[in-house]
């Protein structure tokens, strides 16, 4: 029924284990490595057609002071925060107060509204960006930071609330009956009572949220245009050329557009790991 521990397989089949598995690791780092090494090359070796050679010399420092001096990256990536913060903020205030009424009150059609909030999450993106995009026109929020915000905060919104809600029907339900009985308010035991029980939660969706975000080219591309309001992932391609790619300049901004991520995973990885495994040994 579950796997067999590799340490109680045969001797082959452990070795070839330990074979195997640097072998794969590298397979599935070569996209991050090939940008990490195309990022330090200089561009005569992309004119001279050595994509996959080593450098000739080290251009790392080129390549970034030009990333961060010579072109708008430093306003794009101002732009993803300006989005990416935000979306989250709203995305965990809406989420976990229909989390807390889906999960702690019991009325007709509960069910059904929280269907809907799962149903939004299997509908294909792709098929919202023409009505989208002509909403946004209509509002005059096309090409917009605050058009961007609204729209990713109302499609995460599902997500969250079904991540909220589940959470919040597996906290100990006797201590909102203690608290109802002792005549507190029903906003003051979401405030002080289910809201630090969620901080895990919070924490985890944070994460997932603020990467999601921040990692979206599609509405990026689709919303806005220009340096005004373009995220980074979008702005990266403001370095291609109307007839070639600055692959070393695409590359070392693709290594900076990653780092946010990264850095937030790393300093908020004790809560996140705590907000995903709660309950699960229950």
């Amino acid at each position: 029924m579950f796997p067999t521990p590799i340490e109680k397989t045969s001797r082959t089949w452990q070795i070839s284990y330990q074979a195997l598995l640097p072998l794969t690791l590298l397979m599935w780092l070569a996209p991050l490595l090939a940008v990490a090494l195309f990022s330090v090359k200089p561009e005569v070796d992309f004119v001279s057609g050595g994509y996959w050679s080593m450098p000739s010399y080290f251009a790392g420092a080129e390549n970034y002071g030009r990333v961060f001096f010579d072109s708008d990256m430093p306003r794009y990536l101002m732009n993803s925060v300006f989005i990416t913060i935000p979306t989250v903020i709203g995305c965990i205030i809406l989420s976990s107060m229909a989390g807390f009424a889906l999960g702690i009150y019991k009325f007709r059609s509960n069910i059904w509204v929280f269907f809907m909030f799962v149903a939004g999450n299997f509908v294909p993106f792709q098929i919202l960006m023409v009505p989208v995009r002509d909403l946004t026109l209509d509002l005059g929020l096309y090409n917009t930071k605050t058009g961007l915000v609204l729209f990713h905060i109302a499609f995460q919104t599902g997500f969250c609330t079904l991540f909220m809600r589940n959470f919040i029907r597996a906290l100990p339900y006797p201590l909102i009956e203690a608290a109802r009985v002792e005549g507190v308010a029903e906003w003051r035991i979401f405030w002080f009572v289910v809201i630090p029980l969620m901080k895990p939660a919070i924490a985890a969706l944070s994460v997932l949220i603020f990467t999601f975000i921040w990692n979206d080219y599609f509405w990026a591309v689709v919303l806005t245009q220009g340096v005004e309001s373009q995220p980074v992932t979008a702005g990266i391609t403001s370095f291609n050329a109307q007839y070639r790619a600055a692959y070393h300049l695409m590359s070392a901004g693709s290594i900076v557009a990653a780092l946010p991520p990264v850095l937030m995973f790393f300093l908020m990885q004790k809560h996140f790991i705590a907000g995903l495994t709660l309950g699960a040994v229950k």
